[in-house]
């Protein structure tokens, strides 16, 4: 099966190839290397991390005698993304979820992420996102000018209500308090411009309080979620070097298909001190391999193509995460959709389907089927 990016990128790319020799780019402030190198955000330090720091940049609490810690890491996967609300749901229902200390996610994952990270009182409010149809007003409005003027198919504006509908200062001074006790609220974009997988810290954000901290939340919640050439990216203010300018932010699928742990740590294989963890991959998509006959066009060869490389990506984060966590005697768990669950009958946000896959993992998390420790 065929991810929904991969899908919705095939789609736009045949409209791209159509109208390429028209198209053009929008003018931005120019801004070089070195102003990127220092850059901040809302002129605030600490925001943000990249994934490929040094492992000193990332700080990590002291132990105590119970200090084991639950991490969740929410992977992308559009429309799938109905897999991981149902498992969360389910969970809730069988009564063994518990309250994350960190919570990451990545494009669709992204969306879920500040609502899963607030607990189970927000189950509904994610389940009438990813099951009550409302999803597919995201792919209301495709537009050829868009194709040929701008960066995305279907323009990003009804993606910024969606998430302004849904996160308000409520939300943002709830996502406050549970960072003042120390919990951990992460979202991943990719910055086009430095080709850098950023991870956005969502409750400093959120602590900042003001209106502009609410735009910024609700920015990197979008950006992350922006798929290239189908929604266009998010332009994000920044400064470095005195000077401001705007960064450019995509789907933090495009670098980091899930979010578990920095570069330098997957690589180093050790954690500092003796911290405790139990892990639990939340993969909205399939990750084993499967059969499909491949038709001979450039359309169908390029999206086969680009779901083989974020499956490959997703796995080989999964492998070392799974490395890393016997190592340092974490605690594993796996969730994703298998390999014989039928594909979705049309491209897009389809609602049928999201709702059957809501459904689907609802019954795994329910019966307590729905995590593993082994690899696929």
């Amino acid at each position: 099966m065929r991810s929904t990016g991969s899908r919705l990128l095939r789609s736009a790319v045949l409209l791209c190839s159509l109208a390429l020799a028209a198209c053009t780019s929008l003018p931005r402030t120019p801004y070089s290397a070195a102003d990127a190198s220092g850059s901040r955000v809302l002129d605030i330090d600490g925001l943000r991390r990249y994934t490929d720091e040094p492992v000193t940049k990332f700080r990590f609490e002291k132990d105590t005698p119970s200090s084991t810690k639950t991490y969740l890491a929410l992977s992308g996967g559009g429309a799938d993304g109905a897999y991981g609300v149902g498992v969360l749901n389910g969970w809730t229902a069988a009564g063994t979820r518990p309250t994350f200390s960190v919570v990451s996610g990545v494009s669709t994952g992204g969306l879920i992420a500040p609502f899963a990270f607030l607990g189970s009182q927000y189950d509904d409010t994610l389940r009438e996102v990813y099951t009550s149809g409302i999803a597919s007003s995201l792919l209301d409005d495709p537009s050829i000018i868009r194709v040929l003027f701008g960066s995305g198919l279907f323009g990003n504006k009804r993606l910024r209500e969606l998430v302004a509908r849904y996160v308000g200062p409520e939300i943002l001074a709830a996502v406050a308090r549970e960072n003042a006790r120390g919990r951990k609220l992460l979202v991943v974009t990719t910055d086009l411009d430095t080709q850098r997988t950023v991870v956005w810290d969502m409750g400093k954000i959120a602590a900042v309080g003001s209106p502009e901290a609410l735009v910024l939340f609700r920015d990197v919640m979008a950006a992350s979620a922006s798929i290239p050439l189908v929604f266009p990216p998010i332009l994000i203010k920044a400064e470095g070097q005195g000077r401001s300018f705007e960064e450019m932010h995509v789907d933090g699928g495009v670098t980091a298909p899930v979010l578990t742990l920095p570069d330098a740590l997957l690589f180093q294989g050790r954690l500092p001190g003796n911290s405790r963890m139990n892990i639990y991959i939340l993969v909205n998509k399939k990750l084993e391999r499967t059969f499909e006959l491949v038709s001979n066009s450039t359309i169908d060869v390029a999206s086969r193509s680009l779901s083989s490389i974020t499956q490959s990506q997703t796995r080989s984060v999964i492998f070392s995460t799974y490395d890393f966590a016997k190592r340092n005697r974490w605690g594993f768990h796996l969730s994703y959709i298998e390999r014989d669950y039928p594909a979705a009958a049309s491209e897009g946000f389809d609602t049928a389907y999201m709702r059957a896959l809501y459904q689907h993992g609802y019954e795994k998390a329910a019966s307590g089927h729905a995590w593993t420790s082994t690899l696929p």
